[in-house]
């Protein structure tokens, strides 16, 4: 199991919560967020842990995340 430092950890959810507020409001449920969640966790754990690039990471997975739930 991977450990993150609580930095990190703050990081992540400060980019998650940046990239729903860039999700239609129609498809801001917890159905998508859990799979954004998911992507920035992904990446930081490939190493992305600056808060621009988690955010640039869950925000370019957006619309396919969508299309896949719909």
């Amino acid at each position: 199991m991977t450990h993150y430092n609580p930095q990190l950890i703050h990081t992540m959810r400060a980019a998650l919560d940046a990239v729903m507020t860039q999700v239609p409001m129609i498809h801001s449920t917890p159905g998508l967020k859990a799979p954004l969640a998911e992507v920035i966790l992904q990446a930081a754990a490939q190493g992305l842990t600056s808060y621009d690039g988690l955010v640039a990471a869950g925000s370019d997975q957006i619309q396919t995340i969508i299309a896949l739930l719909s």
